[in-house]
């Protein structure tokens, strides 16, 4: 009991100390409220002071609430504090641009980062409202900035917001301008933060200068500039921001490009923070895209694209010809559609995917004598493949990532992805075929690269560290029944563990912005006597075979 009363204290002075330091009077009376719930809510304050939120690569990721396990205005002051005194003490030089999307709290965070930047003398430029990531990621290039900022949790539940930097090219390099952080500068950032004071001694200076929407009008424009200006146009596309802050601009993408403009699930067009539609704003959960696809049905679209909800992100929807209904393409079926398109139009160049992506690509670039570079997990790694030997020219991971146009955003970008498989669709369409007759003939030659995932959601991340070391301490030694011939270790540059096989491939690691671990599975079945259909159906089951397989390794 004793114990327990002085574990009380030091959460009650912790709280009085963060009450004493919160600007925001709201938080204030919320910390307040659970103070005065002790001791019943003695573990949700625990929670809130178990630790400040980490600055990774990632930037900053969590819950809204007060307190310094989560997101509120004295933590992101204390971010945008340390961030300025980090690009100041690195010598950077020029604005910092900031944007924002319809989550809560988004625009009165990036506000306050702005005010944190011209209070230490650094001109702030805040995009004009709620707008996708991949245009902060343009803003970045094409104003010169030094950095940006982008207030966003992407795909993340309701009550979570986040912060990610993205460096210009003073202090990001060429290859690293316009792109999201990578190590060193994570580690030198969160020492900055830390180093931060009393938050009443931060200096605030004005907002910062508002821009026009000359900077969105210039983004479209180069997103357009994408594709060929000559190309078929006719398709009809059903589509979907998932209340997030896509619609405005990818609607004026197609109209610009001259496609029909697509047809919007009405009732999640516009931005909303509460995501009231969707049990989990992110396209690729279950029942996410339901709507979507009644509107495709109903309709008749040739094809249904979904954004998430910061539009970096992009989900293909298409017929399925065996079963008359409406499938989702995998995020490896799109990246290979993409690649191949780029490659058949003659765009070379180097082309990347990471390591838990399909090795469909990769045997793509073999055949066609292309340069091709496989990283870690992030498009922080995608955009800087190759080390610059060769110029990217495209880039893709399996969950729903694509970077058509490397010198236009140097990040992941769901508009300009769907203007490029919109550009593939309506071309196929002019010759009376479609994406999954492209996948076929991609199947023929290359063989079927089934991949599919395990994913193990948790409370405690401390069962995902018992399932890692759990599978190290006993590497199966055959999958689907055939002898593991390789199994890579790559700690202690990344907890990940990758098995492979004649036939298949499995990489088991840690997800980087949930509480998850990840098992990414991959078959690949030759096709014999042209009979793709029978291929597909020996590699899904032999894909969930593995599955099970790689359950029982890891003790699930």
């Amino acid at each position: 009991m004793a114990a327990e009363t002085t574990d009380l204290d030091v959460l009650r002075e912790q709280a009085r100390r963060w009450l004493d330091d919160d600007p925001d009077p709201t938080s204030r009376d919320e910390l307040r409220a659970v103070l005065g719930a002790l001791p019943g809510s003695a573990p949700e304050l625990a929670d809130r002071f178990a630790g400040p939120l980490t600055f990774g690569t990632a930037g900053l990721r969590g819950p809204l609430r007060a307190g310094p396990n989560g997101m509120n205005l004295a933590v992101v002051t204390q971010a945008a504090a340390g961030l300025v005194g980090w690009l100041a003490a690195e010598g950077g030089t020029g604005p910092l641009v900031i944007g924002y999307d319809a989550r809560h709290g988004s625009r009165a965070f990036a506000e306050r980062t702005a005010r944190v930047a011209t209070g230490a003398g650094r001109p702030a430029l805040l995009l004009p409202r709620p707008l996708p990531t991949p245009v902060l990621a343009y803003a970045v290039r094409h104003l010169g900035a030094v950095a940006g900022v982008m207030v966003t949790a992407s795909h993340n539940p309701p009550q979570d917001n986040g912060y990610k930097v993205y460096l210009g090219a003073q202090l990001g390099g060429e290859l690293g301008a316009g792109a999201q952080i990578v190590p060193p500068a994570d580690a030198g950032i969160e020492a900055a933060i830390r180093a931060v004071g009393p938050l009443a001694q931060v200096p605030l200076g004005p907002a910062g200068q508002v821009l026009g929407d000359d900077l969105v009008a210039s983004y479209v424009e180069r997103a357009v500039a994408v594709i060929d200006p000559d190309g078929p146009r006719e398709l009809s596309v059903a589509y979907t921001p998932l209340h997030g802050v896509g619609a405005a601009v990818l609607t004026a993408a197609f109209a610009r490009a001259g496609f029909p403009v697509p047809g919007v699930v009405p009732d999640q067009a516009e931005p909303d923070p509460a995501f009231p539609t969707v049990s989990f704003p992110n396209p690729e959960e279950p029942g996410a895209v339901d709507k979507l696809v009644a509107l495709a049905d109903s309709t008749g679209a040739d094809l249904a694209i979904a954004n998430d909800p910061d539009a970096d992100r992009c989900a293909v929807v298409v017929r399925d010809a065996a079963t008359d209904g409406w499938r989702m393409l995998r995020g490896d079926e799109v990246g290979a559609l993409l690649a191949d398109h780029l490659m058949r139009r003659g765009v070379r160049g180097l082309y990347a995917t990471t390591i838990v992506s399909s090795s469909l690509l990769r045997a793509m670039c073999a055949a066609r004598g292309l340069p091709y570079d496989e990283t870690l997990t992030g498009f922080k790694w995608i955009v800087r493949a190759g080390g610059g030997a060769e110029p990217l020219v495209f880039g893709y991971e399996e969950a729903l990532g694509y970077c058509v146009a490397p010198e236009h955003v140097r990040d992941k970008d769901g508009i300009t992805a769907a203007l490029t498989v919109a550009e593939l669709a309506a071309g196929l369409k002019a010759q009376g075929r479609t994406l999954t007759d492209r996948l076929d003939e991609l199947a023929a030659e290359f063989g079927v690269h089934h991949t599919d995932q395990l994913s193990v959601r948790v409370e405690d991340l401390r069962l995902i560290a018992g399932m890692m070391t759990r599978l190290r301490a006993a590497v199966p030694s055959t999958l689907l029944g055939h002898p593991v011939t390789g199994a890579t270790d790559l700690l202690p540059e990344a907890d990940v563990v990758i098995l492979r096989t004649d036939a298949a491939r499995v990489v088991i690691r840690p997800s980087g912005t949930e509480p998850k671990l990840k098992a990414y599975l991959e078959v690949v079945e030759p096709v014999t006597d042209g009979d793709v259909a029978a291929a597909r159906q020996r590699a899904a089951t032999s894909v969930a075979a593995l599955r099970a397989e790689i359950a029982t390794a890891l003790g699930v």
